[in-house]
């Protein structure tokens, strides 16, 4: 399999699980600790006589697709041991086929709640069990499988190796190692044995409201071929991957309320390069191993530090570089950052957020490399009759080359949002007290219906487009809309970048306002007066009189 040495995890586990001990450890991903407790597995497991079909070893996984991946461990790990046969047993799939499968097994691999569900049906039996393995059990704990880990352990022989894997020790996993353990033996890979160097850590601090943009603009500077991006809710992966597909990404999302069918799919593309951008939240990513991963992202912190580097070191394996990039809005969450690198030990430098102008220029400097590369390789050039037919027209070379490459560097005129750099001055911040320029008017299609003050609506289009408070003018708040005046240098900009904007949690939408309503959508009720108010109304300042 390529492996030359063995890592810390396996060079303590393996001894002692040979032994027959009961072991806890506690390693990060990327440690190589499946094969860890998979070859004691494998080689304890009686191949012939009556035991040969009977199930030896259990080891619980708490989502499908690391039952799936430490299954796909141990085939390739038993290739050389005839009779060694594992089967995984996961809920999203026909259990028929499990079932058929099973009455042969003599490794089982599963979630709790499908092998609960099989020892209900009599088509699991556990009676021979040699050794249980509890792997990601931090995991399996947070997603509520306390009772069937306890249960199943309930059916296995007492006189067992019982072996818990975990990133974490919280009291529960504590509580479980006493309660099903025989005097285990701590395995504690230290975390500055976890190396990180190959990965450089990068931070951007953004406004609230604008990590979208903010993430679009860092995958465009930064162009890795293939990331994951981790967010903590299911409806936050669903978002991104609506918005970033939106904007020209190939990105796929992953989360725990998906079928296993549109799971495996969402896999098999992101592994095979059909799609560049997987969004998953941590539960979802535990257990996903792809080669070659050049960046992951942290649209939103973990909640652990232990879990950053069970995320980021799923990048620069195997004597590669990776980058792992986290988004942060707000003083909180640049501290909680400060904290991680504290407990990780790790050197996160801040970057400011690339502006348009900076990714048109890396695509450049790209671009130049690609054709000197080419320029320097000897191989035929198809198109040196169309430039000799261009000179003897009367053109220079230089001319030609010139449009050639307009051609090919005007090729993606996608518009890229703004993000105004933190502590950085932002457009129009030049601006001096008391000019006066001329102004339009947008509406948005929020009001008073959803309870929106003024500071809402100044502090939505300050983050979304640069704008200080000084450039935006009159507020006036009717029920279902709200105007508002802004330099009409910059008008349909604001327009364009305030489309789909979230205001007090609402979507919205806005348009250049007229004051004639717009035939191809229904008219605002104009018909209630409007009912202007200061920006600083709800602090308690009372307007001046005009």
């Amino acid at each position: 399999m390529g492996f030359t040495a063995a890592t810390d995890i396996q060079a303590q586990s393996i001894p002692l699980l040979l032994a027959g001990r009961d072991v806890i450890g506690r390693s990060q991903t990327g440690t190589g600790k499946t094969a860890a407790f998979a070859i004691p597995a494998i080689e304890q497991i009686e191949t012939t006589g009556e035991l040969a079909t009977a199930v030896q070893v259990l080891i619980l996984c708490p989502t499908r697709e690391l039952a799936m991946q430490a299954c796909q461990e141990v085939e390739k790990l038993a290739v050389h041991k005839p009779g060694v046969r594992p089967v995984a047993v996961y809920g999203g799939a026909p259990i028929e086929r499990q079932i058929v499968k099973l009455k042969r097994a003599n490794m089982v691999i599963g979630t709790p709640g499908r092998v609960m569900d099989h020892i209900r049906r009599r088509t699991l039996k556990l009676q021979n069990i040699r050794t249980v393995v509890l792997d990601e059990a931090d995991e399996m704990l947070n997603m509520g499988f306390r009772e069937d880990i306890e249960e199943i352990l309930q059916y296995v022989p007492e006189q067992r190796q019982t072996v818990l894997f975990s990133a974490t020790m919280p009291p529960p996993i504590l509580e479980l190692t006493g309660r099903f353990q025989n005097d285990p033996q701590m395995v504690q890979i230290n975390k500055k044995q976890v190396t990180l160097d190959s990965i450089k850590q990068l931070f951007f601090e953004v406004p609230m409201g604008r990590k979208q943009d903010a993430l679009n603009l860092v995958l465009r500077y930064y162009a890795p071929r293939s990331t994951i991006v981790f967010c903590n809710t299911k409806r936050m992966v669903d978002e991104l991957v609506e918005y970033l597909n939106d904007h020209g990404f190939k990105a796929v999302g992953l989360h725990g309320d998906m079928k296993q069918s549109q799971r495996t799919q969402v896999m098999e593309q992101f592994k095979k390069g059909r799609s560049t951008l997987l969004i998953a939240t941590d539960v979802a990513a535990r257990g996903i191993d792809v080669d070659d991963l050049d960046a992951v992202v942290n649209y939103d912190l973990p909640q652990q530090s232990e879990y950053y580097v069970h995320r980021i070191g799923r990048t620069g394996r195997a004597g590669k570089r990776g980058k792992a990039f986290s988004i942060v809005s707000g003083r909180r969450q640049v501290f909680a950052l400060k904290d991680i690198a504290r407990a990780t030990r790790s050197q996160i430098e801040q970057r400011p957020v690339p502006t348009p102008e900076e990714i048109g220029e890396a695509r450049r400097e790209k671009q130049l490399k690609k054709i000197e590369k080419r320029l320097a390789a000897p191989e035929e050039r198809t198109m040196l009759p169309v430039v000799e037919q261009l000179v003897e027209h009367g053109y220079e070379l230089s001319d030609i080359a010139a449009v050639a490459l307009e051609m090919l560097f005007s090729k993606d005129k996608r518009v890229l949002p703004q993000v105004v750099r933190s502590g950085m001055p932002g457009p129009g911040r030049d601006i001096k007290g008391g000019d006066r320029r001329p102004v339009g008017r947008i509406a948005i299609d929020i009001g008073r219906d959803a309870h929106i003050a003024p500071n809402f609506l100044v502090g939505a289009i300050a983050e979304r487009t640069g704008l200080i408070g000084k450039e935006i003018g009159k507020i006036e708040i009717f029920d279902s809309r709200s105007v508002v005046e802004v330099p009409l240098a910059r008008l349909d900009e604001v327009v364009e970048q305030m489309q789909g904007c979230k205001i007090a949690g609402r979507a919205t939408h806005t348009r250049v306002y007229t004051d004639r309503p717009r035939k191809d959508r229904p008219r605002f009720d104009d018909r209630r007066s409007p009912r202007p108010r200061s920006r600083g109304s709800r602090q308690g300042f009372v307007p001046k009189k005009k």
